[in-house]
Order: C-alpha cells, then sequence, then structure tokens
C-alpha cells in the first residue's frame, strides 16, 4: 500500500511539473521554469533541513514549490482566476479536494505584497500551513543573491523597461529586506549569505557609478 501511495504522488508530482513547464513557457526569464527547479530544489533543502515539529508535508512542499506562479498577477491570462487556478488544475490531475485546497491556499500565501499589506494573515496561515513557510522562503531566497542580481535587471528590462537605476532602487525598496523576513532557520542562514552577496554587489555598483558624477571613491 506505501508503494502504491508513493507511486501515485510521483505521478502527480511528474503531471504538475509537465503543466508548469508549458504554462511558464510563455513568462520571461525572471520567472520561468528554471525559476520553479531553483526554488523546488531550495524548498526541499529547507525541509529536509528543518524541525519535524510542526509537521511539515514534504509532497506538499513539492507541489506547492512547483506551482506557486501559477496565477502570478503579473502574468496572468485573460479569464484566468487566481483564486482556484492551482486547485482546479490539481483536481483535474486526480488530487482530493483537500490536498488540492491546502496546495491552493499556500500558493495564494506566498506573495511579498500580501505579506506586507497583512503579514498577521500570513502569520495565520503559517500556523495552519507550515508548509508555506518553507516555500515562501525558498521563493524569496531566489530572488536574492547572485541569481536575484540577474533576475532583477532581467525582469525590469522585459517588463518594465525601467533604467538601471530604476533597477538599483528595487534592492533598496524590497530585496535587501527579505533577510528578516525569512520564517524558516536555514532560510535564514542562506539568505544572510545572499544578503551579503548584494551588499558587496552594490558596493561596487557606487562605486564604478560614482564616475558619472566626477567623484569616483577609487584612486
Amino acid at each position: 500500500m506505501a508503494a502504491t501511495h508513493s507511486s501515485v504522488e510521483e505521478s502527480l508530482v511528474n503531471s504538475v511539473t509537465d503543466y508548469v513547464k508549458s504554462y511558464m513557457s510563455n513568462y520571461d526569464g525572471s520567472h520561468d521554469f528554471n525559476h520553479i527547479t531553483r526554488v523546488l530544489g531550495l524548498a526541499k533543502y529547507i525541509h529536509a533541513h528543518s524541525p519535524e515539529t510542526p509537521p511539515c508535508d514534504r509532497h506538499v512542499v513539492v507541489l506547492s514549490a512547483l506551482l506557486h506562479d501559477v496565477g502570478d498577477k503579473k502574468y496572468l491570462k485573460p479569464n484566468e482566476d487566481a483564486s482556484t487556478l492551482v486547485y482546479e488544475l490539481l483536481l483535474s490531475l486526480g488530487a482530493s479536494q483537500q490536498l488540492a485546497q491546502k496546495v491552493q491556499t499556500i500558493c495564494l500565501g506566498v506573495s511579498y505584497s500580501s505579506e506586507i499589506k497583512d503579514p498577521a494573515r500570513v502569520q495565520a496561515l503559517i500556523g495552519s500551513h507550515p508548509e508555506l513557510a518553507v516555500v515562501q522562503d525558498a521563493d524569496r531566497l531566489d530572488a536574492i543573491g547572485s541569481i536575484g542580481i540577474g533576475r532583477v535587471f532581467t525582469f525590469t528590462g522585459a517588463r518594465k523597461k525601467t533604467s538601471m537605476a530604476e533597477s538599483i532602487q528595487h534592492f533598496h525598496d524590497k530585496l535587501l529586506r527579505l533577510e528578516n523576513m525569512m520564517k524558516t532557520e536555514a532560510g535564514r542562514q542562506l539568505a544572510r549569505e545572499r544578503t551579503e552577496r548584494m551588499q558587496e554587489f552594490l558596493k561596487w555598483w557606487d562605486e564604478e557609478a560614482a564616475f558619472s558624477s566626477g567623484s569616483p571613491t577609487s584612486d
């Protein structure tokens, strides 16, 4: 019975993976399937290095990591309902209503902007869905560090057509704050390293940009 249950879970993950790979093929390089595979790997790492209490379902973590950007409002297609898209997909692939609803709830809770608007709601969600802390940390870790630096310029170049200076401001407005928003100990440790890399990059940026103002900081 255990082997059968495991094979059912594996089959669902494989089906979801195929769907996500196709669904995100139209996203720009900052939110493509490579982003999903990195978040999935980070989520698995955090889950493996987290305490067993409260209990955190690895299968839910995997599905939520795979699906967390499906229905992202930045890329939402006409006639798609972000509040039910993941739920309906999982049901169509044979998942139970309970599993489908849990993963949908987690995916809707990952958003940075949602937490800024209502942090108490996110904390309450983590209390009832501890898997959210794992997936949320994994997603935010991919937004910082050297990969995060690349993603900033990829996204702003592809979607917003903003200047590099405006892209740099995004580090100060959001990315440097993410370390203090990590929910897991493993996430905090990784975020410290990645934040230091961004800080070093910004130091280099300032040194090089200073030449444009006629006040370089290096000899």
